[in-house]
Formats: structure tokens, C-alpha cells, sequence
């Protein structure tokens, strides 16, 4: 279950990510409001996958979700540059969590 929790979390820091990126354009209370949720949520999450996981294993994973998860999903909703190296680059990130998998 720890680890549902922190892919779980992994989930909230992206739409977290996309939420600071629409405070940014939009300048509203929703915005705020879910900004707020969505990285309370993930830190909950975080917090209770670290009472069975390693706290590095638990951490490390969680960026790297939150950070290839928000990279792609700034390919995909903002335009941004979607050049293969990129590509590459994220898919190292998310082989680095699935190998921290894998020896945890």
C-alpha cells in the first residue's frame, strides 16, 4: 500500500506543478485553492508511504514523478519542446525510480 500511496502522491505533486503554471496565467482564488490541495494531498500521501519506506527511496521517487510527470505534462498541455533528447532524459529519471523499486 506505501507504494500506491507515493505513486499516489507522485500524481498530486504533477497537478500541483500544472496548478502553479495556471496561478501564473489566471491569478484567481480557484487556482490558489487548488494549488493548495493538490500539494497538501501529495505530502499526505508522501508522508504515509515513509512510514514503510525508506525516506531517500520514498523522496527520490516522488520528484522524479512529480518532475517527469510535470515535463511531460508541459509537452502535452503548454507546448513545450518535445525533442527526443528530452524524451530521453525524462525516461532516465522514471528508469531511476523503477530501479529504486527494485532494490527497496
Amino acid at each position: 500500500m506505501a507504494w500506491v500511496s507515493l505513486i499516489v502522491a507522485g500524481l498530486f505533486e504533477m497537478f500541483g506543478v500544472v496548478m502553479i503554471s495556471k496561478l501564473h496565467k489566471d491569478r484567481n482564488w480557484q487556482s490558489v485553492l487548488f494549488l493548495t490541495l493538490a500539494f497538501g494531498a501529495s505530502f499526505v500521501f508522501l508522508a504515509y508511504s515513509m512510514k514503510t519506506l525508506p525516506m531517500g527511496t520514498a523522496y527520490a521517487i516522488w520528484t522524479g514523478i512529480g518532475a517527469s510527470g510535470g515535463a511531460i505534462l508541459g509537452m502535452l498541455l503548454y507546448g513545450e519542446s518535445k525533442d527526443w533528447r528530452r524524451l530521453i532524459f525524462i525516461g532516465m529519471v522514471l528508469g531511476a525510480a523503477i530501479g529504486l523499486k527494485l532494490v527497496s
